[in-house]
């Protein structure tokens, strides 16, 4: 299956954060949230099962100068394996215009035994946009051993790089090794990009790092999903920089 979904986000004359364009296309359905204010707000709904090997799911995301959009999930992603042995593809393309800012809360990636999956975030800032990205992968179901898994992030400000991070999962070997996840089931990751210069925060399983042009890299490593969501949260809490 292939499917390609589309909104875009531009500012009123009133200061509204309005959804001028909105395409959906199974499995990608967009919901927005009708009422006005500064923030739009979509809902990603996955409306039949997926992504399935062989899917090519593409959503592009385009947020206008000084507008805002608050982009959630609704229910986990589940990667799972196709009638045949091809992998599956997800890729989430962003442009965001100055004084824009987008927060990108998708729920958690579960990647389910035999699955071969790639999720690709690709951002492009202008000078003063803002992105908050947040990623949680889930290495099988209860009981279950994981599928494998490439997650690549490329985001660049003015056509500079910013940051361009890859991490692979699936192989039991590593994933259980100090090198890799250390034997835990869930990683999560929050990615902001503005302006700030935050000290680095770390711990036993988590840690925040400033990256070099401005924002911050948290990154956790857990049993489960609720206490990495809950780490997550509370590293940015930290730094009163996400809602």
């Amino acid at each position: 299956m292939k499917a390609a979904a589309l909104v875009t986000v531009t500012r009123d004359a009133h200061g509204n954060s309005v959804v001028r364009d909105l395409r959906s296309m199974t499995p990608l359905t967009l919901v927005p949230h009708r009422k006005p204010g500064p923030t739009a707000l979509v809902h990603l709904v996955s409306s039949v099962t997926a992504p399935l090997g062989g899917d090519e799911l593409t959503l592009t995301v385009r947020v206008g100068r000084g507008a805002r959009l608050d982009l959630r999930g609704v229910a986990a992603t589940v990667a799972l394996p196709g009638p045949r042995d091809d992998g599956s593809r997800m890729t989430v393309d962003v442009e965001a215009e100055d004084d824009a800012e987008i927060v990108y809360l998708p729920e958690p990636t579960v990647v389910t035994s035999r699955a071969r999956h790639e999720a690709v975030l690709s951002v492009s800032l202008a000078a003063t946009a803002v992105l908050h990205a947040r990623e949680v992968l889930v290495l099988g179901r209860s009981g279950e051993q994981a599928g494998h898994l490439a997650s690549t992030v490329r985001a660049s400000r003015d056509g500079k790089p910013l940051l361009h991070q890859r991490v692979v999962i699936g192989d039991p070997g590593v994933d259980r090794s100090p090198a890799g996840l250390a034997g835990k089931r869930v990683m999560g990751s929050h990615l902001v990009l503005d302006n700030g210069n935050p000290a680095v925060v770390s711990g036993d399983w988590y840690s925040l790092v400033p990256l070099p042009r401005g924002g911050s890299l948290a990154t956790v490593l857990a049993d489960d999903v609720v206490t990495a969501t809950r780490h997550l949260s509370d590293l940015n809490r930290r730094l009163m920089r996400c809602p």
